[in-house]
């Protein structure tokens, strides 16, 4: 699947979290834990999930359409999703 990202909200990205949009292409996305983003309606149907760039878990939020990932925001995983993501790896092997 391509990855896509728009440069102003790659502008945005670096500023709030420190970490490129094009950071995304190396997240082992085998390893994607995602649902439905329903924290409010965006207009389309966004996934906020949790994937390892090596041994270090990002949060990534995007859109699928067709052969194509958007995304939206993607940023180092803080302790606590780190432990969710940890545990449910585990419960699922």
């Amino acid at each position: 699947m391509e990855i896509v990202f728009d440069s102003a909200k790659n502008a945005f990205n670096m500023a709030k979290h420190g970490v490129s949009l094009a950071l995304a292409v190396e997240l082992e996305w085998v390893w994607l834990m995602a649902k439905p983003d329903s924290r409010r309606d965006y207009g389309e149907a966004r996934m906020i999930g949790y994937a390892p760039i090596g041994d270090r878990v990002f949060c990534v939020v995007f859109v699928d359409r067709s052969a194509v990932r958007r995304i939206i925001s993607l940023r180092r995983a803080n302790s606590r999703e780190v432990k969710h993501y940890a545990q449910r790896i585990e419960d699922e092997t």
